[in-house]
């Protein structure tokens, strides 16, 4: 038979029964027989004791480290008979590199880089307005940079494009690059001539 769990009543709690410490057989020997009963009080001077004794180990120990540390010292010095100028002197320096490394001089052999035939051009945009391009333009100019904007026509129409250079090493062009880059001018490409 099925049964309805949702409409189910808790079942009811019984109150526990009541029991008189008087009448146990544990409370009858306990009253009975005091030999068997532990005071408190016998715990509460055992933990005393013991606080105490650890105390006064500690008052004990907290001075013996300097003690210990001082007597090799003082045996030290009284087995040792010699006198403070028998140290012997500090040596002289036998070494001369010090003085050699000052004059010398080292001789590299650097190859020069091989010329460059084509200069590297670098492209910083391209519009389709004039006007874009020399806002741009001036944009670069204010960064001590000199730039010139070209037309170009192709088969998309006319271009205007704003070209930094020539410049004779990559190295060069990627130094203007970086400062645009700085000024938020962003995009701009190297490339061969």
């Amino acid at each position: 038979m099925p049964r309805d769990y949702a409409k189910r009543k808790p079942a009811p709690k019984k109150k526990p029964a009541r029991s008189n410490s008087r009448n146990t057989p544990r409370a009858n020997q306990a009253r009975g027989n005091g030999a068997q009963v532990q005071l408190p009080w016998v715990r509460l001077v055992i933990i005393v004791a013991l606080i105490a004794a650890f105390g006064y180990g500690l008052s004990q120990i907290k001075g013996s480290a300097e003690r210990v540390e001082q007597q090799p010292a003082q045996e030290q010095h009284s087995t040792t008979s010699k006198p403070a100028e028998a140290i012997p002197e500090k040596p002289e320096e036998r070494w001369s590199f010090i003085e050699e490394l000052e004059t010398k001089e080292v001789e590299v052999d650097v190859p020069e880089a091989p010329e460059q035939t084509r200069p590297y051009l670098m492209q910083c945009g391209s519009f389709r307005l004039q006007s874009q391009a020399e806002e741009l333009k001036a944009k670069i100019a204010f960064q001590g940079l000199s730039s010139e904007v070209r037309r170009a026509e192709g088969s998309n129409g006319v271009w205007y494009k704003v070209i930094l250079g020539p410049y004779k090493t990559k190295r060069l062009a990627e130094k203007d690059r970086h400062a645009l880059q700085r000024a938020s001018v962003r995009g701009c490409k190297i490339w061969y001539w």
